[in-house]
């Protein structure tokens, strides 16, 4: 019984769609923890405006006039606030140009055979970020950019000790827009995970930094350290695929999840390589 399980494709999941990346698909948000603060500084400032701003010949403005206008500037800042998109659609939209689909073929064969996993586009020259598991004694590589151009792809690099692997597409998009890197992670920070899982293209789900500096089994009996631990739920396709920060930024690759019970299935742990170990395969500057 493994105690890890690499996100490959899961037999007797959905036919993956050959659709370009679709509009933003963001599960779900908890209201910021500002919004009580911006709260009480308005009523702060409200009250301050009331007794500095009237003049002085004028009475002082009763209890009841001050509770109306605080309700009124509070109402206000609440329905602005609500109004206002969660950062999930933000990070969606800052990585759906990067975002790569990667469809790989063994023996020659597809259903069994083939495996979809995701990648990222990390340089102006198009190359692609992924785990390497994705593409590993692959006889043939198929990218899907978010524009709908395709394009067969080579393995330009691999750094196995880690699972990371860089492709080379043969074409690429008109428009190369590489992923913004980032660093710093932080255990209770907010983490995106966005791929395709069970061939679902596209997908984005949320959480937060569950642990850092963890320690993650292969299949192939390796253990790959240094990992970020999230609980954004991440299922097999979504290997390779990015792990962001609410600023949009790539702070990680997607690699696998626990997995206890030798399934699939997501229990709340997934881990991901640090962007400052991924990049480097790739010539990114550390982070």
């Amino acid at each position: 019984m493994r105690d890890g399980q690499a996100l490959t494709e899961a037999r007797g999941a959905p036919a993956p769609t050959d659709d370009p990346i679709p509009p933003v698909r963001s599960r779900w948000w908890r209201r910021p923890w500002w919004l009580g603060a911006c709260v009480v500084v308005l009523v702060c400032a409200a009250l301050l405006a009331v007794n500095l701003l009237r003049p002085a010949d004028e009475p002082a403005p009763s209890a009841a006039d001050v509770d109306g206008m605080v309700d009124k500037k509070v109402d206000e800042a609440i329905a602005a606030m609500q109004g206002m998109p969660p950062a999930s659609v933000a990070v969606y939209d800052a990585i759906r140009p990067p975002l790569v689909v990667i469809r790989s073929e063994r023996n020659g064969l597809r259903g069994p055979g083939s495996g979809i996993g995701s990648g990222v586009i990390v340089n102006a020259s198009g190359d692609i970020l992924t785990s390497l598991h994705v593409v590993q004694d692959a006889v043939s590589i198929r990218v899907s950019f978010s524009d709908g151009t395709e394009s067969p792809a080579t393995l330009k690099s691999a750094d196995a000790d880690h699972d990371i692997a860089v492709l080379a597409p043969a074409r690429l998009p008109q428009v190369v827009v590489p992923a913004v890197l980032g660093g710093g992670a932080r255990v209770g920070d907010e983490a995106f995970a966005v791929g395709h899982p069970l061939g679902l293209v596209g997908s984005l789900s949320a959480g937060v930094i569950s642990g850092l500096d963890r320690s993650f089994p292969l299949p192939n009996g390796k253990t790959i350290g240094g990992m970020i631990q999230f609980d954004a739920a991440v299922n097999p396709g979504n290997s390779g695929g990015p792990l962001l920060n609410r600023d949009g930024q790539v702070i990680g690759i997607v690699t696998g999840l626990a997995n206890p019970g030798g399934d699939d299935e997501f229990i709340g742990i997934g881990f991901a390589v640090p962007i400052a170990t991924a990049g480097g395969a790739a010539g990114a500057p550390a982070r």
